[in-house]
C-alpha cells in the first residue's frame, strides 16, 4: 500500500518536490503518494490535520508555513529547535502520537557545497542576510569550523542578534555581525546568498573587493537562468553555484527520516537541472 507524503506551501505550484521524491522512490523501490498542497495563510494547521486524518506519514513545508510547522509539532530534533522553524513533519503511525519537526535545510546546504567540492573549514565566509533562511543553516556551518563567519544584514541588530544567539556553537570561529553597507572590502572564500535579491532582482550594493580570485558564491535561490547575484559575483571572477543541489540534498535528509534509507543525490540532481530548463521558469 502506498505511503502519502506531500509538500505544502502558498504558493505551491512551482514545486519541484514531488518530483524529487519520485524519483529517490524509484532508486529505492519504495511506493510513495507524494502531493502539492495548497494553504491559505491563516489555514496550515486545518490542511495538516486534513492530510493526517487521510493517512499522511510525512510533508514538507515551505514558505511561509516554517514557523507555524514548528509550533505544530510536539517534538523537535536539535537542529529545528535551533532554527526555530520545521521544513519537515513526520506523522504518527497511530491516533494521538506526536507529530515530529526537523529542520534540514542546514545539511542540505552543507551537503551540497560539499558536492561542489566547496572546502568551509578555515576560511572566511560571508552570508548575506539574517532571517529564517540564514539562522537554519548557521549551526551546520560553524559546525565546519570556519575561520570567520560573517553575518551581514541591512537591519544589522538582526545580524547582531544572530552572532549573540549562536556564539555558543562558533567554536575557534570569529563570527560577528554588520550591515550591508558596512562589509569589509577584503576577498572572501565563500559567500552566501541568503537575502531574497535573486528573486526580486534587486541586488544590493555590495562591495567589488569581497569577490576575491579563489571566492566560491552561492545563491541559496535557484532558477532556469543565473540569478542576480550568481551573475554579479561571476562577472567579478568568482565560481558560482545555485541553490538546486541544496533544495535536492534538504529533500533527500527528509527521506531518510521517513524512510530509513538514503537516495543518491546525483542523478535527481541532473533530471530537476533538466526540468526546469525545460520550463524555462524561476523557481526561488
Amino acid at each position: 500500500m502506498s505511503q502519502l507524503f506531500a509538500v505544502i506551501g502558498n504558493p505551491i505550484e512551482h514545486s519541484r518536490s514531488p518530483l524529487i521524491h519520485q524519483q529517490f522512490a524509484r532508486q529505492t523501490g519504495i511506493d510513495l503518494v507524494y502531493e502539492k498542497l495548497w494553504a491559505p495563510i491563516d489555514g496550515f494547521e486545518a490542511v495538516v490535520r486534513e492530510f493526517m486524518e487521510r493517512g499522511g506519514a510525512g510533508m514538507n513545508v515551505t514558505v511561509p508555513f516554517k514557523l507555524e510547522a514548528f509550533d505544530l509539532a510536539d517534538e523537535h530534533s536539535p537542529r529545528a529547535k535551533r532554527a526555530l522553524a520545521a521544513n519537515t513533519l513526520v506523522f504518527p503511525r497511530e491516533p494521538g502520537g506526536p507529530i515530529q519537526a526537523d529542520n534540514t535545510d542546514g545539511i542540505g546546504l552543507v551537503n551540497d557545497l560539499a558536492f561542489h567540492g566547496v572546502d568551509i573549514s578555515g576560511r572566511r565566509v560571508l552570508i548575506l542576510g539574517a532571517g529564517g533562511a540564514t539562522r537554519g543553516v548557521l549551526e551546520p556551518l560553524l559546525e565546519r569550523t570556519p575561520a570567520e563567519l560573517t553575518v551581514a544584514n541591512r537591519n544589522p541588530e538582526r545580524a547582531y542578534g544572530l552572532v549573540e544567539e549562536f556564539a555558543d556553537v562558533a567554536g575557534d570561529c570569529l563570527l560577528s555581525g554588520c550591515p550591508l553597507a558596512g562589509i569589509e572590502a577584503t576577498p572572501f572564500d565563500l559567500i552566501i546568498n541568503a537575502t531574497p535579491a535573486s528573486l526580486t532582482r534587486q541586488l544590493p550594493p555590495l562591495p567589488e573587493e569581497i569577490i576575491g580570485a579563489d571566492t566560491t558564491a552561492y545563491d541559496m535561490a535557484y532558477s532556469a537562468e543565473p540569478t542576480v547575484f550568481m551573475a554579479w559575483a561571476a562577472a567579478r571572477g568568482a565560481s558560482t553555484h545555485d541553490g538546486l543541489g541544496m533544495l535536492v540534498e534538504q529533500a533527500a535528509e527528509s527521506f531518510s527520516l521517513w524512510h530509513g534509507c538514503r537516495p543518491d543525490t546525483a542523478p535527481v540532481r541532473l533530471t530537476l537541472r533538466e526540468a526546469i530548463a525545460r520550463s524555462g521558469q524561476d523557481q526561488g
